[in-house]
């Protein structure tokens, strides 16, 4: 009966740590522009963290100094399962949660790209793009940003063109200088509409900053370093999207190439051109 009641002890305090692994890893998929919540939520979570552990530490201490009865390994047992039941159903709740928000959020900004005569599926194309250049990213990069912030950041990047009046975005040629500052204007605008859903802070700079070229002579100025890196990326995929409406990809590949350390980021283009010219013309939306 004894080697019964340690076995239960002993599978319940493993999966107790399978459980720590998992919420964890739960732990650092909310960090993100959907699930980062409040300063309340994240002591919740912390807090969440705190109580698996000191219940592992109720199964080891148990099992090395208590005499546990049939009882009491079954209560540690299943309440191990209980917890890994509860972990599963949190992942795929917010698994479905953000699939859901994103589709919703894809649509809208499907509607607010089709106010431009040669916009019709940018938007899409790009979070397509920035999905693709996610995966070729090196780990510690990817470590640093959520996969769900960067779509996000790429599907609304363009929401403030909507405060841009329609003859500036049909206008073919060069712009007025006056015209200019207008267009200049619009990550500002998209910061704005966007301020009241807090947990878009998370993402604003990088909206704000897509504009911005490697040399500092984009909308504001900034150059280098102090560009955030999604916004570099953002700028590459942005610039490419554009540049295949009128031309082929190793045209607007060898275009990009040649404004390395001008308007892009060297080592980034550098990631985004190795990856496989199918893989980036896979990125194309379908045609409804």
């Amino acid at each position: 009966m004894k080697v019964v009641i340690f076995s239960l002890i002993i599978v319940g305090a493993l999966l107790m740590v399978v459980n720590i692994i998992f919420y964890i890893r739960l732990m650092r998929r909310m960090r993100d522009v959907i699930s980062g919540g409040v300063r309340r939520d994240n002591i919740m979570v912390s807090f969440g963290l705190v109580l698996l552990i000191f219940f592992l530490g109720g199964y080891i201490f148990v099992g090395i100094y208590a005499d546990p009865h049939l009882v009491t390994s079954l209560i540690l047992f299943f309440g191990s399962l209980f917890v890994s039941v509860v972990v599963i159903l949190l992942t795929r709740l917010l698994q479905t949660s953000k699939e859901r928000s994103l589709e919703i959020t894809e649509v809208l900004a499907d509607i607010i790209d089709t106010r431009g005569q040669h916009n019709e599926g940018h938007v899409l194309h790009v979070k397509n793009l920035m999905d693709l250049f996610y995966k070729y990213l090196p780990r510690n990069i990817q470590s640093e940003y959520s996969l769900v912030s960067i779509e996000y950041a790429a599907l609304l990047h363009d929401v403030g063109r909507s405060s841009i009046p329609q003859e500036i975005v049909d206008k073919k040629g060069e712009l007025t200088p006056e015209e200019e500052e207008i267009v200049r204007v619009h990550p500002q605008v998209t910061v704005r509409l966007l301020r009241g859903v807090k947990s878009f802070d998370y993402i604003s700079d990088w909206l704000l900053y897509h504009h911005e070229k490697a040399d500092g002579t984009g909308y504001y100025f900034k150059k280098g370093d102090s560009i955030p890196l999604p916004s570099k990326m953002l700028a590459i995929c942005d610039a490419y999207s554009k540049l295949i409406k009128d031309m082929d990809h190793d045209a607007a590949i060898a275009i990009i190439q040649d404004r390395v350390n001008k308007d892009f980021d060297e080592e980034l283009v550098h990631i985004f051109v190795s990856i496989p010219k199918e893989d980036i013309l896979a990125c194309l939306p379908k045609r409804k």
